[in-house]
């Protein structure tokens, strides 16, 4: 379903030469849940957004359900995330002045979803999240799990092969972090392919396989 071959990614910071990522091959299967782990500016970050078609690698080929999606138009490449892949962040970049319906709606907005269907979309995935009595509040109205639930919502209501998960715990207590694990983790359950990064050893030894990064490169 995911796959890397040979890619390259490398940024300028002041005289040197930074390798994002250097050489990186990988192949994913539909329906795996995988964690990426390494210390920071390993390349984890920068792996996902590759993956979620927010950045193009200086070289290599990427793969996505048999089509080599790094040949595409930036038109193209924008379709195919907005209809392929959902990405779930640490800062939830939710619309302030939004209600978590409107918010959730905004993808279909953009992909021009009929109203009808757009609104039965949103009701099931809010449904489905347990945020049918949040649905008109706005985000200083939600507590920090259930903006990221929110997000995840958004993240999943255009129904997407792939989600992409970078720290999605990282600004919740304990508590909330577990329970939005285990909503990522039903949703993996249910077929969508899920890659994770973390920082926190506990919640990666939950996935099914485990990507160790270290300087741009994929060490196991």
């Amino acid at each position: 379903m995911i796959r890397l071959e040979h890619i390259n990614r490398t940024f300028t910071v002041g005289d040197e030469l930074v390798h994002g990522l250097d050489d990186v091959s990988l192949q994913l299967e539909d329906g795996d849940y995988v964690s990426i782990m390494g210390p920071s500016g390993s390349g984890k970050s920068t792996l996902l957004n590759v993956l979620g078609l927010l950045d193009q690698p200086d070289g290599g080929r990427y793969f996505l359900n048999g089509d080599d999606v790094t040949q595409l138009s930036e038109q193209d490449q924008a379709r195919v995330r907005r209809e392929k892949v959902g990405c779930v962040f640490q800062v939830f970049h939710l619309v302030p002045r939004l209600t978590a319906a409107e918010n959730v709606a905004l993808p279909l907005t953009l992909a021009g979803v009929p109203h009808e269907e757009r609104d039965r979309r949103v009701n099931e995935v809010l449904a489905s999240l347990n945020l049918t009595d949040r649905a008109h509040h706005r985000p200083d109205q939600l507590s920090g799990g259930q903006r990221q639930r929110v997000a995840i919502a958004r993240a999943v209501v255009t129904k997407p092969v792939l989600l992409l998960c970078d720290e999605p715990t990282g600004n919740l207590d304990h508590a909330s972090g577990i329970d939005v694990i285990n909503i990522l983790e039903q949703l993996n359950a249910e077929g969508i392919t899920l890659l994770l990064v973390t920082h926190d050893q506990e919640l990666g030894n939950r996935a099914d396989r485990i990507i160790h990064m270290i300087d741009g490169k994929v060490q196991s």
